[in-house]
C-alpha cells in the first residue's frame, strides 16, 4: 500500500497536511520530490558527500518528527532547508572541537570504508547468484545491532509499512527512519566489504 502514485498530483501543502496526520506515504512523496535539493545543500556547506548524504538523512528524520510545528509561513522546502543547514552547521563546529581536540583521531576516523560509500542505496548484490546473495546478506545481518537488523528485516523482507514498525518495535516512527537509514548504510558496508575479501 506504499504506492506514491496517487499523491504525485497533490501539492506540497496538500502533502504536508496530509502527512501531519501521520500519512507517510504523503511523506515519502514530499521526500522524493525535495530530496535532491535538500542533498545539495548539504553538500553545498559540507563538500563531502558522505558528510551529505548522512545530514539530508538526518534532516528528513527530523522534518518527520517536527512536522507538526510546521505552520506553513513559509513553504516546506525552505523549511526543510533550515534544519539541514542547522544540522550541518553543528556538524562543521563539531569537526572544528574535534580538529582542535585531536588532529591524529581525525585522521583516523576519516579513513575508514564508510567514508568511502557513495550512496546510501547501493547495490553491491548484482550479477550474484540467488544462494550466494542470501549468504552475503545474511553474513552482514548477523553483524547489524538487534535494533538495525529487526528495522531491516520488517521493512524490506516483511514489507511493513513505518507505523507498523514503530508500533510493533514501541519507538517512534522517526526512531524507524532513523534506525533503517543506519542498517542500510551499514550493510553497504559490509556487502561491499565481502565483495572485496572474495576479489583477493
Amino acid at each position: 500500500m506504499s504506492s506514491n502514485t496517487d499523491k504525485s498530483t497533490l501539492t506540497d501543502v496538500e502533502l504536508v497536511k496530509a502527512s501531519q496526520k501521520g500519512d507517510m506515504p504523503a511523506f515519502e512523496e514530499l521526500v522524493a520530490r525535495h530530496r535532491d535539493k535538500i542533498y545539495a545543500r548539504a553538500f553545498s556547506m559540507m563538500r563531502n558527500e558522505e558528510e551529505a548524504i548522512d545530514l539530508s538523512q538526518e534532516a528528513w528524520v527530523k522534518g518527520w518528527q517536527r512536522l507538526i510545528q510546521f505552520q506553513g509561513d513559509s513553504s516546506f522546502v525552505t523549511w526543510m532547508t533550515r534544519i539541514v543547514i542547522n544540522l550541518c552547521l553543528d556538524a562543521i563546529r563539531k569537526q572544528k572541537r574535534h580538529k582542535a581536540e585531536s588532529i591524529e583521531a581525525m585522521d583516523e576516523d576519516s579513513g575508514g570504508v564508510e567514508r568511502q560509500m557513495p550512496v546510501v542505496t547501493v547495490n553491491p548484490t548484482e550479477g550474484l547468484e540467488r544462494g550466494e546473495i542470501r549468504v552475503r546478506i545474511d553474513k552482514a545481518l548477523a553483524q547489524l545491532s538487534h535494533e538495525h537488523r529487526t528495522v531491516l528485516v520488517l521493512h524490506e523482507f516483511e514489507e511493513l509499512e513505518y507505523k507498523e514498525i514503530a508500533k510493533r518495535m514501541e519507538c517512534s516512527i522517526g526512531t524507524v527512519m532513523s534506525r533503517l537509514f543506519y542498517a542500510r548504510r551499514k550493510m553497504a558496508v559490509l556487502l561491499a566489504n565481502f565483495k572485496k575479501e572474495e576479489l583477493q
